[in-house]
């Protein structure tokens, strides 16, 4: 977390701004990337489901921002079967069970 400093301008008797100090936090998210599952090249979906088209190929040994994960249908992968994708960019999304990620997902 960072901290700013904020001046905030107020008046005084005689209209001239006057200056108090005020602070104001800034929270700033960390993105953390994960690996494809090793030997993979992973198609990236338009959306969570593999009847979505796909708008590109990750090479093996990509690593990845996860953003947020939503539910969709249901894939078998290296890391498990789940219904678990990845949103990965805008509008990016990869199957959870190609990722490790550490959500639990069925054996």
């Amino acid at each position: 977390m960072s901290i700013d400093r904020v001046e905030e301008l107020t008046g005084d008797s005689e209209g001239e701004p006057t200056a108090t100090a005020a602070t104001a936090a800034t929270v700033t998210a960390a993105v953390r990337y994960y690996s494809v599952a090793p030997g993979v090249r992973l198609n990236v979906r338009s959306g969570p489901s593999t009847s979505y088209s796909i708008v590109r190929v990750l090479s093996e040994g990509a690593k990845v921002p996860i953003f947020c994960q939503t539910p969709g249908q249901t894939i078998s992968g290296p890391y498990g079967t789940t219904n678990i994708w990845d949103n990965i960019g805008d509008g990016d999304y990869i199957s959870d069970a190609y990722v490790y990620t550490g959500a639990i997902i069925d054996p």
